[in-house]
């Protein structure tokens, strides 16, 4: 069992699409639009930017995917549980779990569960 889960987003440029980005059903648009309420927006910390170029110096992220290792820096600074994300290039991927783990570690920061929301879905939902 998962203990509780921060309830916290975060992006600079981020862009929600309810219920399939206008294509599905108005009653899911409306539970989408219902849950984004439970979520709280968290600020930039102050060192952020050293975070991410940390990131970049030891390969974490390439030099081009700095929006990818600000998420990770912001959920890892603020001691988010999950980072959801679609992204297994740079983030949601296996090959990246343990160098995650080693570079948060020393620098003092938490290491989220990066995962695909499908990795969350109830067993219950067909």
């Amino acid at each position: 069992m998962v203990g509780p889960i921060s309830n916290s987003l975060y992006s600079r440029d981020i862009e929600v699409r309810f219920g399939g980005g206008g294509v599905g059903p108005v009653d899911q648009a409306d539970a989408d639009a219902d849950l984004m309420k439970q979520v709280s927006v968290v600020d930039e910390p102050p060192g952020l930017d050293d975070v991410v170029a940390y990131y970049v110096e030891h390969h974490l992220m390439p030099a081009d995917a700095q929006g990818d290792a600000a998420h990770l820096a912001m959920a890892s600074m603020h001691a988010i549980d999950f980072l959801l994300t679609w992204n297994c290039r740079h983030l949601a991927n296996a090959n990246k779990i343990q160098h995650i783990a080693v570079l948060n570690r020393r620098l003092g920061l938490s290491v989220p569960v990066v995962t695909t929301p499908l990795a969350l879905l109830s067993e219950d939902v067909p």
